[in-house]
């Protein structure tokens, strides 16, 4: 069965101008790279809700993520 994709979090030509870089030294961006740091993101979020939960709190405060 297929992995559902989710949704991207991501503003796709933002990420990838930062990924570039600039100056000497810039970087090829692959098709599957925003992919991949999407899931990060879902990942940081998802460890972001556990923390403040554990607290006992409602509101994600900067040091939950």
């Amino acid at each position: 069965m297929a992995k559902k994709q989710k949704e991207m979090l991501l503003v796709g030509s933002k990420t990838k101008e930062a990924l570039k870089g600039s100056g000497k030294t810039t970087f090829n961006v692959s098709s599957d790279a925003l992919e991949a740091l999407n899931e990060r993101v879902y990942a940081m979020i998802e460890d972001a809700q556990k923390r403040c939960a554990e607290n006992g709190r409602k509101t994600i405060r900067p040091y939950d993520c």
